[in-house]
């Protein structure tokens, strides 16, 4: 268990050494370098996952370019598989908002990485699953004994995987857990390369409904809050607060649109992430997206993961969670 968290850890902390050295912020390096030369157009990087979230709504709109072009900035999509990388490219300055899960903040934080968490960015207990497939002889966690379960490292589902195997009573080494991410994972799991998978939404309701697949345990059945949160970098927002708020104002634009609007925005992600309706409508059933500030519930809740993680070797010191919460921007654009 402690070898395959304390990777997590390890990577960030590398990948901040190398990249600190190469890297430079496209973000904080437009500030005015002097009275007599012209600032240069500041980029906004925003990171975006393989998830059904407001955030790939108003990418598909355009809101942000529309809504940043206004104060002369421009915008830059960063893909990324899975939350884990997000803090590798915050700590190179190459990134500078995102919505992650709830483990990958952690591990970043007790890496050192400079950012806050200024929003919640989902709450739910059926985002994350471990799947197996549908004529699997595995129907409880105690039958994932000596199973191959694929998850991508630093992940909600890593967390989630650790969590169900705490609580069915079986160590690490009961089980064989293969690093994935989800593009190397799906096909793994499709073609019966691994018994288990431990994923979030939208491959959740993809491969059950698509191919059957059963949900073996979620953060439902595990009692087990899963938030996600929108980060951004801590000198990106201090260069740049009317920035975080506007990147604020769109996921609540985005929001509230998807809310009044909802067969419109099942056919808008249906048609980005060439997915069938029947998917999407399933996704957001099982997801509650929000864009909220950070109750003490929530805190608690990630306390409490932080800590589980820690007693597990998967970060190198106890951290407190609420250090790195700043709801200043999301209170005041929802007072507006």
């Amino acid at each position: 268990m402690k070898k395959g968290l304390w990777s997590i850890y390890s990577i960030i902390i590398v990948s901040m050494a190398l990249l600190a050295g190469c890297g430079q912020g496209t973000g904080g390096s437009a500030a005015a370098v002097g009275a007599d030369k012209p600032k240069e157009k500041i980029t906004v990087n925003i990171g975006i996952q393989q998830s059904i979230w407001p955030i790939l709504l108003a990418k598909e709109k355009g809101w942000f370019e529309e809504a940043y072009a206004k104060v002369g900035a421009e915008v830059k999509w960063v893909e990324f598989q899975s939350g884990a990388p997000y803090f590798e490219a915050i700590a190179s300055d190459r990134l500078d908002f995102g919505r992650v899960g709830n483990a990958p903040v952690i591990v970043g934080q007790a890496a050192g990485v400079p950012f806050k968490e200024i929003a919640v960015g989902s709450v739910g207990k059926k985002g994350d699953a471990i799947l197996v497939q549908k004529n699997s002889p595995i129907r409880t966690l105690q039958d994932l004994r000596g199973k191959k379960i694929a998850v991508a490292k630093g992940s909600s589902g890593y967390n989630l995987l650790y969590q169900a195997l705490q609580q069915a009573g079986l160590k690490p080494t009961d089980v064989e857990i293969i690093q994935l991410q989800p593009d190397e994972a799906q096909p793994a799991f499709e073609t019966g390369g691994v018994d288990a998978w431990s994923v979030w939404e939208p491959y959740v309701s993809t491969q059950t409904i698509k191919n059957g697949a059963v949900v073996l345990a979620n953060g439902e059945t595990l009692n087990s809050l899963n938030a996600g949160f929108h980060v951004v970098r801590t000198k990106f927002a201090e260069e740049h607060p009317e920035l975080v708020e506007i990147y604020l104002k769109v996921n609540e634009q985005a929001l509230r649109w998807q809310k009044e609007h909802p067969d419109d925005a099942v056919e808008v992600y249906a048609k980005a992430k060439k997915l069938d309706p029947a998917i999407i409508r399933a996704v957001i059933a099982n997801t509650e997206p929000a864009n909220l500030p950070i109750t003490p519930e929530v805190i608690e809740s990630q306390q409490k993961t932080a800590d589980f993680l820690y007693q597990l070797g998967g970060i190198k010191k106890q951290i407190d969670v609420s250090q790195v919460v700043d709801n200043q921007y999301i209170e005041k654009i929802l007072k507006e």
